[in-house]
């Protein structure tokens, strides 16, 4: 069985657990006695399997000249194909919407985006929230395993930056079993080790959000999307939880494992084994977990506020919770906003606080996660970098130390960094001027831009200094917005890298 599975092309075995995932919703909706949704989902779900199953058939012999790059066109096709599937279901049972939202909703749900047109939660009935956050939560499964068995051996998305020397080549990084293996082979043990892991902590954060109060409905919804840092709400959002601060605090513990891959998978990605809190990504991440909040609650007390010393206690506690939550779930591009954050925004005296949130979107999570954005260890080059420099201003014939790995980040990691920082910033000014040709407003393109390319799609209602409706911009606008979280979601060198044509040569 194992080794069939590895004949079977990776896109056909998505299709395949996409229709499998297709009875959840339908399963959900036979007991709620919602028949009309359940039959459209199971429909779904035999249409989509006899699909895959013929496709399947149709080339279980088919044997790529080059098996990584097609796996990569898999991933691609994946983000683009896959969510045209998923919109058949979603699209038939609501009803009232055009396909076209119907699919930049499932493209921004299975890109772990979280933008919705659909401004009404309640618009939508419980299954198809259901839906919405089982595929941001099957496309984070699938950033994970995509990680470690795809882009690591061909050091892609943030990889690149250890190993800069070799972009595209095989994982000089990896374990023997991971450079000896047939990448299909690797595909699955991967997904043999990470699927529990990931299904775990899914379970284990769904039981402390029902125990902390919310509905298992509502917590099951949430919790899928922490892990995989979509932002999706059945609610719309957090403050319109019952779990309150105590759910808030078990939420802020999950968003962790978006900041380093070592929270969830040490010596998967050729890492020696050292100790967490060495690793760079998430020692720059707590830091600006704390600088960031830090600096907005002490702006309180240097004239920002005219009637800060009418500020007592409790206030002052409840601002300073509501900036460290709301910005670690920004920086891990996840979305949620703390039902505090109001007071936090007031406290600081910050006319336009979500600018703040911006840039914390735009730099992003750990490599090899289910968040968007730059990358903190691509942020961690270019620091280190600019330190080394530093000090080489003031003592010219300085040594770098810290080991051959430490100088080989502050060298061609930081130069290969700020090649993808360039090309992410033509990536924003390519997305704002197709933008604007569809007749989008600049201020409303610089923050749509930017939450599609981090995969932040809540931005646009805290970003900007007024509330950015999705269901108000027009259809081509969604279309570029769609292709732009696609770009988000993969990076433009795994783009550059599938198009290189030497990579096409047999």
């Amino acid at each position: 069985m194992h080794h069939r599975l590895t004949r079977i092309p990776f896109f056909v075995l998505l299709m395949a657990i996409g229709a499998v995932a297709m009875l959840l919703p339908a399963l959900h909706a036979l007991v709620l006695e919602d028949f009309t949704t359940s039959r459209t989902f199971l429909y779904g779900a035999i249409l989509s399997g006899v699909l895959a199953l013929l496709i399947g058939l149709a080339t279980a012999n088919y044997r790529p000249a080059s098996v990584p790059r097609s796996q990569l066109s898999a991933l691609v096709a994946a983000f683009t194909v896959l969510p045209v599937m998923f919109a058949v279901p979603f699209h038939e049972a609501l009803g009232t919407t055009s396909f076209l939202n119907a699919w930049f909703e499932m493209v921004s749900s299975f890109t772990t985006t979280g933008a919705t047109v659909y401004d009404n939660p309640y618009r939508l009935d419980e299954s198809l929230h259901l839906w919405r956050a089982t595929v941001g939560w099957l496309g984070g499964l699938l950033v994970w395993i995509t990680a470690v068995s795809v882009l690591a051996p061909m050091n892609l998305g943030g990889f690149e930056v250890r190993s800069p020397s070799i972009i595209g080549a095989g994982g000089a990084r990896l374990s023997a079993m991971g450079r000896m293996a047939d990448p299909s082979e690797r595909l699955l043990r991967y997904a043999a080790k990470l699927v529990p892991v990931y299904a775990g902590l899914t379970g284990l954060l769904w039981a402390g959000l029902v125990a902390a109060g919310d509905r298992p409905f509502v917590a099951i919804c949430h919790a899928m999307s922490v892990m995989a840092t979509s932002g999706i709400s059945p609610v719309g959002g957090l403050r319109f939880g019952e779990s309150g601060l105590l759910g808030e605090m078990l939420i802020l513990m999950f968003l962790v494992f978006a900041l380093s891959r070592l929270t969830f998978a040490r010596k998967m990605f050729g890492d020696t084994g050292g100790r967490l809190l060495r690793d760079p990504e998430l020692r720059m991440g707590l830091a600006l977990m704390l600088i960031v909040p830090g600096l907005l609650f002490l702006r309180h007390f240097f004239g920002a506020v005219e009637d800060r010393a009418e500020a007592d206690l409790p206030l002052a506690f409840t601002a300073l919770w509501g900036a460290l939550f709301t910005v670690t779930s920004f920086l891990t591009t996840t979305g949620f906003e703390s039902r505090f954050w109001i007071g936090a925004a007031d406290w600081s005296g910050l006319d336009t606080p979500g600018l703040i949130l911006v840039g914390l979107a735009l730099i992003g999570g750990g490599v090899a996660t289910t968040a968007g954005g730059v990358k903190l260890l691509r942020v961690y080059a270019l620091w280190m970098h600019g330190k080394r420099e530093l000090e080489r201003l003031v003592h010219p014939h300085s040594i770098g130390g810290d080991g051959i790995e430490a100088r080989r980040i502050r060298r061609e990691g930081a130069f290969i960094s700020w090649i993808f920082f360039m090309l992410f910033a033509l990536s924003v000014t390519a997305v704002m001027l197709a933008l604007s040709f569809t007749g989008v407003q600049f201020e409303v393109a610089m923050t749509l831009t930017v939450a599609a390319l981090s995969t932040t799609g809540p931005l646009a209602e805290i970003g900007a200094q007024y509330p950015i409706s999705y269901a108000g911009i027009p259809n081509a606008a969604k279309m570029v917005l769609a292709a732009a979280m696609v770009l988000g979601r993969l990076e433009t060198l795994a783009i550059i890298a599938l198009l290189n044509p030497a990579s096409w040569r047999s």
